[in-house]
């Protein structure tokens, strides 16, 4: 059990510090399984892939036109063309054709491969097909109809290799086309399966138990009573550790008593790699969650230097393989819950899950309105980026966003339990801890949020 006596009130960890001991209770990844190539997006490789074939795995045309040994166009111009017989075609996903006897070539489609023999392919609209008799069988360049021609005008010299994509060009069998760590995105996913690989190793999605707590929550949709309020966390959270890619389990909503709130965090542990509670971190007298977290494992960090979000709690237990278990004790304001998730649980995610950048990409900008926020702790407001007519982020001479308060415009106020902000704000944009007095013109660090 950890003694946090010695933490007064009013000594407050700082962001970084707070995150900086979340992050050191995280040895590495957790641990990897394999998936279908297709089911791998938003995963993070676990071990390198090679290629398993060329690609592409043999010469093919890059154009519809027709194959040919460039010696037989000498001297083609565009008023003296070149005629030669056809032979035979070629289609993407047909036999490899042969090209030998002089004057003479094949027509071939786009993705079809090259006939043996022949060095460039000559696109069609530099030829036009001709019926036996020599006359035109149809118009310059693509055919509307009709079968084979009996033999072709070309109307240019094309250099050898012209149209040709030649074999291994794009990568080589065994050329690396994921590494270990590397963010699988739809690219990815399309080099992958294109390199001949149908499943693959990655990190698997961390499990995340969220409990939400409070004798006044009802879960939505079920009746209210005179006093009881739906549960707006237990489904954001749930949302959000969705969203940043873990597999969610549900540990429904706790009672004020401690005996309950113990029980449901014991199941967490037992299933999942973090748990996170909502609610029930301060010092009130149902505030049991701190004392939860110390029957089931240690209490690591306790109060944080935020805006909103101070009652915050960090700890581990063991689950019975031995391995860690992170738990996290969110405010019960859902506000609060929001931004502590983004600031502390959602890179812990992000690092369980094998990524490299775990925290989201920030900017400046420029707070267009005044704001107010407590002396000495980093204020995060919810706001909304001023947009151009054709809907592009607005900003100022010196490239910096120009944001507003989510719900400025209807005086809704940035206070902690005040919800449909945060669903109207585009950002999270942080106040550094020296500025007490927030006015307009104010330079923030804006970090987008997912929508």
């Amino acid at each position: 059990m950890t003694d946090l006596t010695s933490q007064a009130d009013d000594m407050l960890l700082s962001v970084e510090a707070a995150r900086q001991r979340v992050l050191a209770e995280i040895a590495g990844p957790v641990g990897s399984e394999e998936v279908p190539v297709t089911a791998a997006l938003g995963r993070v490789g676990a071990a390198a892939v090679r290629a398993t074939t060329d690609l592409p795995p043999w010469d093919n045309s890059a154009m519809d036109g027709y194959a040919v040994q460039v010696a037989d166009l000498a001297g083609a111009t565009e008023l003296v063309p070149i005629v030669l017989r056809v032979v035979g075609e070629a289609a993407a996903g047909g036999q490899i054709g042969t090209l030998t006897q002089a004057g003479t070539v094949i027509r071939i489609a786009t993705g079809a491969p090259m006939p043996a023999g022949a060095d460039a392919v000559v696109q069609v609209e530099l030829t036009t097909p001709l019926g036996a008799d020599g006359a035109s069988a149809g118009p310059r360049g693509r055919q509307a109809g009709g079968g084979l021609p009996a033999a072709v005008a070309i109307h240019a010299e094309v250099p050898a290799g012209t149209s040709i994509r030649r074999r291994g060009s794009d990568l080589t069998a065994r050329s690396v086309v994921l590494a270990a760590g590397e963010e699988i995105g739809p690219a990815t996913v399309g080099l992958v399966a294109g390199a001949g690989i149908g499943s693959i190793s990655v990190h698997r999605r961390p499990r995340v138990a969220v409990l939400a707590t409070g004798d006044e929550v009802r879960a939505a949709g079920t009746p209210l009573g005179p006093s009881g309020i739906p549960d707006a966390n237990g489904p954001g959270l749930r949302a959000l550790a969705a969203v940043a890619g873990a597999e969610v389990i549900d540990l429904g909503i706790a009672r004020d008593q401690l005996d309950d709130v113990v029980a449901r965090l014991r199941r967490g542990v037992a299933e999942a790699d973090v748990v996170i509670v909502s609610g029930g971190v301060s010092v009130g007298p149902y505030d049991v969650v701190r004392a939860a977290f110390e029957i089931v494992g240690t209490v690591n960090l306790w109060r944080v230097a935020i805006q909103p979000g101070k009652p915050f709690a960090f700890g581990t237990a063991r689950r019975g393989d031995g391995l860690p278990v992170l738990l996290f004790g969110l405010p019960g304001n859902p506000v609060s819950s929001f931004v502590t998730f983004e600031i502390f649980v959602r890179p812990a995610l992000r690092r369980l899950a094998g990524h490299r950048a775990i925290l989201r990409p920030s900017e400046p900008g420029v707070l267009l309105d005044r704001a107010a926020k407590s002396a000495g702790r980093r204020a995060y407001l919810r706001v909304e980026v001023e947009r151009s007519a054709s809907g592009a982020p607005a900003r100022d001479a010196e490239g910096r966003l120009l944001v507003h308060l989510a719900g400025a415009r209807e005086n809704a106020g940035q206070g902690s339990h005040v919800l449909s902000t945060l669903a109207s704000a585009d950002a999270l944009a942080a106040v550094p801890e020296a500025l007490d007095d927030v006015p307009p013109g104010t330079v923030v660090e804006v970090s987008w949020l997912d929508h």
